[in-house]
């Protein structure tokens, strides 16, 4: 049977990348999947690609009016919710003017950021815990970061926003529990996951793979993530296996935060 047969999913940032790619495992394992994101007509068009088992919902994560209109929505079609994939997130490069170091950072730029990637979630949770505390279980999955646990000096607000994330998460899995709900609220941390976030830096032109090759040179298993990577953590935070599993991370990161940079050079005979 598949693992998450006739369980509702509800995944944000599901137009592309990494929640699309969580929608399309989410359906894989047998679950109904609302899709919802703010670009309306790739949701639409990816939903309706994945067939009867997937629905599209616009939905702009920073506004509580639409996450109220969202929850109305899942509670209308299937009486509830049982899983919550909070994905979606900006870095703040492409869309915002910026800068977001910390000595120059924009004001009105961090705000873009944490308005999405900290607000968008908290109000996640907020309305999955609404929908999922009289289910018979319930989990959340945050989707945070590899920045979130480092610094990065020239991304201050993307950085900020991710430790958040994994911060609330905690919070949400420990509220939970001590009232008694069946939620668990755990996080994912990707890091260099090949997704169309990464075009900004990557470039689409010829020096485009010798980018891609000189950034995964300090990842130890030298090769970039994919998002069906992520997907498939995603399954197990989702499903009955990971029922005694809260408050948890889980990387997924080619090893980059294991402790060394890179894995080290072999020790010839000699040496």
């Amino acid at each position: 049977m598949p693992r998450l047969q006739d369980r509702i999913a509800l995944v944000t940032g599901a137009g592309r990348g990494i929640g699309l790619a969580i929608a399309e495992a989410f359906v894989r394992e047998g679950a109904r999947v609302i899709l919802t994101d703010i670009d309306s007509r790739a949701v639409q068009a990816e939903a309706e690609r994945l067939g009867p088992a997937a629905l599209a919902f616009a939905l702009d994560v920073r506004e509580e009016d639409q996450w109220r209109a969202c929850a109305a929505f899942a509670t209308g079609r299937f009486g509830g919710l049982d899983i919550l994939v909070n994905n979606a997130g900006i870095t703040g490069f492409p869309e915002t003017p910026g800068p977001h170091d910390p000595e120059h950072l924009d004001l009105g730029s961090w705000r873009a950021v944490h308005a999405v990637n900290g607000d968008g979630v908290a109000l996640g949770c907020k309305y999955a815990i609404l929908l999922m505390k009289h289910r018979e279980a319930g989990s959340i999955i945050n989707i945070s970061s590899r920045s979130g646990v480092v610094g990065i000096a020239r991304a201050a607000a993307y950085a900020a926003s991710k430790a958040a994330v994994r911060n609330h998460t905690k919070t949400v899995a420990l509220y939970c529990a001590e009232e008694g709900y069946p939620i668990r609220c755990n996080a994912l941390l990707p890091a260099a996951i090949l997704t169309p976030m990464w075009d900004a830096v990557l470039g689409t032109g010829p020096e485009r793979e010798a980018v891609m090759q000189q950034m995964i040179a300090e990842v130890p298993m030298r090769c970039w993530g994919m998002p069906s990577d992520v997907a498939e953590a995603a399954v197990y935070l989702a499903g009955a296996e990971s029922r005694y599993v809260t408050g948890a991370e889980i990387h997924i990161d080619g090893g980059i935060l294991a402790g060394s940079a890179a894995p080290p050079k072999p020790v010839s005979a000699s040496d």
